[in-house]
């Protein structure tokens, strides 16, 4: 499958903002089922600098600087990207969860697809005892990676609420877990917090949905805006495998991911900091086609 993605953010400020320094996290990655086509970003106001480079996580990540004053900022994002992966059946058994916990644990390499990166702690996904005995429900003694995963998936599905006025981004792991409501990013820093707790490798991964379903279909939990889900280490065959938890469906041609870290911060689409004062207003529309 081929999909056309654009992706605007829009700043807005009540009074002038004199100099801004953002990092853009924009360009879909290649690899595990996927091949960038084409990517271009256009700013307004025209950045006096831009600078490229790869995040530890193998992300494309643009810095920019606008020293120009300015009370708008847009940021177009278009891309291109095919996509053709095949996850693993949800009941598959897999190799038992223990020998995956212990095998990362022993890894060696540091690199970007290394399960160790991603076995412990983060600054926003804290391993908590309750978060772990809930996960520790779906591992029984020997019980396979993947059936496991999916079981975990499907309950946080089924426990949770979609509820996108619930949370924002810092609310605490602990109060999303509490609550039982909030949006894709509050359902994967559970999904991942839980994995953690059990010594499970799990990653964040941010990126978008078909913005139109196939034929017959119902139409999936944040497809208007970044979406995000988990991918669980699932040994050296299987390698990286996605969860959605805020649909519970296996991650297949319907994702198109984007960054990959080990929680939000490390992917956060735009971020930076600005000169200016007074409060500030931003917009953001994804849209996502299939190329017929």
């Amino acid at each position: 499958m081929i999909y056309d993605i654009r992706h605007v953010t829009t700043y807005s400020y009540e009074s002038p903002v004199s100099f801004a320094r953002c990092s853009l996290r924009l360009e879909p990655k290649s690899g595990d089922g996927q091949q960038l086509i084409s990517h271009a970003v256009e700013i307004r106001p025209r950045p006096s600098d831009r600078t490229v480079r790869r995040d530890f996580f193998g992300t494309l990540t643009e810095s920019i600087v606008i020293e120009t004053a300015h009370r708008n900022l847009r940021i177009d994002s278009r891309s291109r990207v095919s996509v053709s992966r095949k996850a693993p059946d949800r009941a598959a058994p897999g190799p038992a969860w223990e020998d995956i916990r212990d095998v990362a644990f022993e890894a060696i390499s540091l690199g970007p697809d290394s399960p160790v990166g991603y076995v412990f702690a983060s600054a926003l996904v804290p391993v908590q005892a309750p978060v772990t005995a809930y996960a520790t429900a779906s591992f029984p003694p020997g019980g396979g990676i993947v059936a496991g995963a999916a079981d975990l998936m499907r309950r946080i599905r089924n426990d949770f609420k979609y509820d996108p006025k619930a949370t924002v981004i810092s609310t605490p792991l602990e109060e999303v877990f509490e609550k039982r409501h909030g949006v894709c990013q509050d359902f994967a820093h559970i999904m991942i917090a839980g994995l953690r707790g059990l010594g499970l490798p799990a990653a964040y991964v941010s990126g978008y949905l078909r913005t139109i379903p196939p034929p017959g279909k119902p139409r999936l939990q944040g497809a208007d805006a970044t979406h995000a889900w988990v991918s669980v280490w699932c040994g050296a065959e299987l390698r990286w495998v996605g969860f959605d938890p805020t649909n519970d469906i296996m991650v297949e041609n319907d994702h198109i991911m984007l960054a990959t870290g080990r929680d939000f911060s490390d992917v956060s689409p735009v971020d930076g900091i600005i000169v200016g004062s007074r409060k500030q207003k931003l917009g953001v529309a994804v849209d996502v086609v299939p190329v017929e």
